[in-house]
C-alpha cells in the first residue's frame, strides 16, 4: 500500500488524500501548516493560523513543536486564532482549550503570548455577544486566515458549529457565536469530562464564515469512526445538516488529509 494516495470522490471537487496511518495523516498536515508559514511570511511579513483541537490534531502539533525546535520552522511572525472553547471555563482548567493549547503548542514554540488568541470563557454572558463579533473583528483585521486547521464532528461538525435546519447560504455567513452542544457532541466529549454530567453544555465557536474564508483550509480525519461522517460530507448534499459538507463550496482551496480507515466509505 502507497503511504499516500489521492483518491477521486465521485459528486465533489475536493482533494482527498489518504495515508497508511494516521501519523502520516498528522504530519502531512503539519508539512501544509509549515508551508503556509512560511509563504505567507515571505509575502506579507505574518502569517495567520486557524488552529483545532481535540485529540485528532495532537500528533500535529506534537510536529509543529519538534520542528521549531529543530530550527526548521518559526512561529516569531505568526498569530494564531483558535476555533473554539467550552462556555463557561476559567482558561487554567485542565478541560480548557486555553490549556489544551499551552499544553501542546503554546508552550512549545516561539509564538508571543498576545498573538495567540482563544475564545475567552469567562466573559459574563450578556458580553458574549460582543465578544464574539470582536473575536471576527480581530481576524479580518489581520487580513483573514491564512490557513485553517480543522478535524470533523461524528455529527459533522467543524469548530463547534453543529448541524443546522439554517439554508446553505445562511449557515455559511454565520459569525462567531456562542451555541448549545450537539447530544453527539456532548458524548463523544465524556471521554475528557468523565462523565455526560459533566460535559458543559455550550461553547463559543468561531463562525462559518471565517472558516469558509481561509485562504487554505486542511481537514485532518482519522480513525473508523469518522469513516460514515466523512464519506457524507464528500458524497451526500451541501447542507447545514452536516456542518462539513459545505467545504466542498469552497473545495479549490481544501484538503482533505484521511487515514485507510477514515477514507473506508468514499469507495
Amino acid at each position: 500500500m502507497p503511504a499516500e494516495r489521492t483518491l477521486p470522490v465521485a459528486g465533489s471537487n475536493s482533494t482527498v488524500l489518504v495515508f497508511a496511518d494516521a501519523d502520516a495523516a498528522a504530519r502531512a498536515a503539519a508539512d501544509r501548516i509549515a508551508r503556509v508559514v512560511a509563504e505567507s511570511v515571505a509575502a506579507r511579513g505574518k502569517a495567520i493560523l486557524g488552529l483545532a483541537t481535540g485529540a485528532t490534531p495532537e500528533k500535529v502539533y506534537d510536529d509543529l513543536a519538534a520542528r521549531v525546535a529543530a530550527g526548521t520552522l518559526s512561529f516569531r511572525d505568526a498569530t494564531t486564532y483558535n476555533l473554539d472553547e467550552y462556555y463557561p471555563i476559567q482558561p487554567l482548567d485542565p478541560l480548557s482549550y486555553r490549556a489544551y493549547m499551552h499544553r501542546l503548542l503554546f508552550s512549545r514554540v516561539d509564538l508571543a503570548a498576545n498573538r495567540a488568541h482563544v475564545l475567552d470563557g469567562t466573559v459574563p454572558e450578556e458580553a458574549t455577544a460582543e465578544h464574539a463579533a470582536q473575536f471576527d473583528r480581530w481576524i479580518d483585521a489581520d487580513g483573514g486566515l491564512d490557513v485553517q486547521l480543522l478535524g470533523i464532528g461524528r455529527n459533522g461538525h467543524i469548530g463547534f458549529n453543529e448541524p443546522s435546519d439554517l439554508s446553505v447560504e445562511g449557515f455559511a455567513a454565520r459569525s462567531t457565536l456562542l451555541i448549545d452542544l450537539h447530544p453527539v457532541t456532548r458524548a463523544d466529549a465524556v471521554r475528557e469530562f468523565g462523565s455526560l454530567e459533566a460535559v458543559i453544555p455550550r461553547a463559543l465557536t468561531m463562525g462559518v464564515r471565517q472558516i469558509l474564508g481561509a485562504r487554505t483550509v486542511v481537514m485532518l480525519a482519522t480513525g473508523p469512526k469518522k469513516a460514515a461522517i466523512v464519506a457524507e460530507a464528500l458524497k451526500g448534499p451541501v447542507t447545514a445538516a452536516v456542518p462539513a459538507s459545505l467545504l466542498r463550496t469552497v473545495a479549490d482551496k481544501v484538503v482533505w488529509l484521511l487515514d485507510e480507515p477514515a477514507a473506508a466509505e468514499l469507495g
